[in-house]
């Protein structure tokens, strides 16, 4: 009969527990400051203009390595396939 009680309050515990995490989690969200659209459209461009900068300065080391890694094979015989 315990173990038969203990599988009976099991789920009654999950439900409560998941009930107060939900309640803190709405008590969270509502502390929370949201950014204003002006605030999301600059961090936009700021992310946007970073990704850009860093992807041209990736693809310039690229053509760098890549043309020193074929003047080095052009110089002991060996091809670079393009």
């Amino acid at each position: 009969m315990d173990e038969s009680g203990q599988f009976i309050n099991k789920p009654k515990e999950w439900v409560t527990t998941l009930r107060e995490g939900w309640k803190d989690i709405l008590a969270e969200m509502k502390k929370t400051t949201w950014p204003n659209s002006n605030e999301v459209i600059s961090t936009t461009v700021v992310v946007l203009v970073a990704t850009m900068v860093f992807a041209f300065y990736l693809w310039g080391c690229d053509v760098v390595f890549y043309q020193a890694i074929s003047l080095l094979f052009g110089k002991f015989g060996a091809s670079v396939s393009s």
